[in-house]
């Protein structure tokens, strides 16, 4: 198995286009304490030829260009690009569908609540007779057909920010069901997951990744408030669907006693300071074992031995 990070930040990538907190200042200075990042997006591939891209985001076309082993090899058409998973619907994970409209056949995998909102209106331009749309439900274990399997699993969220209801106090966060979910991919007996979004740690949650080869992890905030504190948003971390890093219920605590083999943040937002790497976050996540994921990261299961 291989895995290929195409994109490690959250959504509006780093630096974000409309932002000048302080890591995006100094990602538009190409300053070497952060990396540039394009938005969250992992391909998978069990023989490095043919791949499946779980979370198809608005920079995919960049993404492909910036890897080689996404790139066509054949003329006049191709690409090693075989399906797609969607693990919510938030644009951040379906808008990407639309660079992929040029006359090439993949299977598109989503849940029945994902797969409505790409059904209709400018999502038509996926033809038919060349997008093969498959419908899974959660807990199924599906035959990806690329070598290895895939299954959705419930992880606590919330539904797309633009179906959210008018008055917040209608909108359920925390949500369990087929609005976001997590996704295992399964190999002789080994296991790997993808959690982009994860609200809140369950006892189902870690009894599910006890064991874990390799876990790509929400990383969107290292505090909860973080957002608000930089004066960038109202909302905090679990507002948004997303726990944050550190703190009694952050992710590193929750999962802090669970045998996880290699253990990766992605999905991380622009005012993480995480993301500097001489930061004293950074180390406090190094020191509790985790990885900051980049774009262009690549790990052969064989590193996760």
């Amino acid at each position: 198995m291989r895995f290929l990070v195409l994109g490690s930040a959250a959504g509006g990538g780093l630096p974000q286009w409309n932002c000048l907190c302080e890591n995006c200042r100094l990602a538009y200075a190409n300053s070497p304490r952060i990396l540039r990042r394009s938005q969250a997006s992992l391909a998978v591939s069990a023989d490095g030829e043919s791949w499946m891209i779980l979370s198809a985001t608005p920079d995919l076309r960049q993404q492909i260009i910036d890897n080689p082993a996404l790139h066509p090899q054949a003329s006049p058409r191709h690409s090693p690009v075989k399906a797609v998973f969607a693990p919510n619907g938030d644009i951040d994970n379906i808008a990407g569908l639309l660079v992929m409209r040029e006359m090439q056949p993949f299977t598109f995998f989503a849940t029945e609540a994902v797969m409505a909102h790409t059904r209709s209106g400018v999502f038509g331009v996926l033809n038919a007779d060349l997008v093969a749309r498959r419908t899974v439900k959660l807990e199924e274990r599906v035959d990806s057909g690329l070598g290895f399997s895939i299954t959705p699993f419930v992880t606590p969220g919330k539904t797309p920010l633009y179906m959210e209801a008018a008055d917040e106090a209608d909108i359920e966060l925390g949500a369990e069901g087929e609005n976001t979910v997590g996704l295992e991919i399964g190999q002789g007996g080994r296991r790997f997951y993808y959690m982009p979004s994860c609200a809140r740690m369950t006892d189902a949650l870690r009894q599910r990744l006890d064991g874990a080869d390799i876990v790509f992890f929400d990383g969107t905030t290292f505090e909860d408030d973080e957002m608000i504190r930089l004066g960038l948003s109202q909302k905090t971390a679990w507002r948004m669907g997303h726990m944050a890093m550190n703190g009694d219920t952050g992710s590193i605590r929750a999962l802090s006693d669970v045998a996880i083999k290699r253990r990766v943040f992605i999905h991380i937002n622009n005012s993480n300071p995480a993301l500097l790497c001489d930061s004293a976050e950074r180390a406090q996540v190094e020191a509790a074992g985790w990885e900051i994921s980049f774009d262009g990261m690549a790990i052969d299961t064989a590193e996760a031995s």
